[in-house]
């Protein structure tokens, strides 16, 4: 294999490409992975897992792991030096959740007045709003927004840091997100200049740094990573949170909801909503 970037791309049904990415998750060396699970056909039960292998040895993993399941056609494709990326999100939509409005600046002229707008650029992290996980995130804060508002926010695993800039926009007067990826951080710090939000990123593995414990206690914590992480993290989380604080938790499919309301139901956090979107879920949890 090249040096050539490259998209390992797996089609089936959705029982199989669920099983599939439920292995990724469970597999310890390619946990971190990151890749997406999406419906392409509604009526055809025609599924899509996308993975963006770093190495070539990871590459090879996957396409070994997503290649034991039976129903699965795996091809790999090398992505093109072009600005794929930026070719990709100029013709992405912009995305409504609640009362939240998210953008990317191709669509600025496309700006509601009566929305929270937010101008998210990806660049090379995650999270401009069109996934599932990140939508689901948005309508769970909307809905909680209704009844209360949250003084001070932590975003675990902030990526483009569109959730704690929704936070900043809506009135918290303290957020805080952190990423393992330098650069999602330094995207992040750039989305935060541009919606003129006063939120400080930081790059830290869990919740073990400065940054976060500065702040600490938060009346809400955003948690949009994955199933195992969620549930090593379930503990740093709940010391994070005020009593009574709020958990918004996503990045997992709904396959292991059980698992992760498991770990954290052990440490006495109670389910108060549950929001499906595609094949994600997003949890709403109150600490005891």
């Amino acid at each position: 294999m090249s040096d050539d970037a490259v998209q390992v791309i797996a089609r089936g049904p959705r029982a199989a490409a669920e099983a599939a990415a439920r292995a990724l998750d469970d597999d310890p060396v390619l946990e971190g992975t990151t890749y997406s699970i999406i419906e392409e056909h509604e009526f055809r039960d025609a599924w899509r897992i996308d993975a963006f292998p770093t190495t070539p040895d990871e590459a090879a993993a996957l396409t070994a792991r997503l290649g034991e399941f039976a129903g699965l056609a795996v091809i790999t494709e090398v992505i093109a030096d072009a600005d794929w990326l930026a070719m990709a999100l100029s013709g992405l939509p912009p995305v409504r959740a609640g009362r939240f409005f998210v953008y990317g600046v191709h669509d600025r002229g496309r700006v509601p007045a009566s929305t929270v707008n937010l101008r998210i650029e990806a660049g090379a992290a995650f999270g401009t709003g069109h996934h599932g996980t990140t939508v689901g995130c948005l309508l769970a804060y909307d809905a909680l927004l209704k009844r209360r508002r949250f003084a001070k926010v932590l975003d675990v695993g902030a990526g483009t840091g569109v959730l704690a800039i929704a936070a900043a926009r809506t009135g918290a007067r303290v957020t805080v997100g952190t990423d393992i990826d330098k650069v999602s951080v330094r995207i992040a710090c750039e989305n935060a200049k541009i919606n003129q939000a006063t939120t400080r990123f930081a790059c830290a593995d869990g919740l073990a740094c400065r940054a976060v414990a500065d702040q600490a206690p938060y009346e809400l914590v955003f948690a949009n990573i994955l199933a195992r992480p969620l549930v090593r993290l379930s503990q740093s989380i709940k010391l994070a949170l005020a009593p009574g604080g709020t958990a918004i938790l996503s990045g997992l499919l709904h396959s292991q909801s059980r698992y992760v309301l498991a770990a954290y139901r052990s440490r006495g956090f109670r389910l108060e909503r549950r929001i499906r979107r595609d094949a994600w879920a997003t949890l709403v949890l109150r600490r005891g």
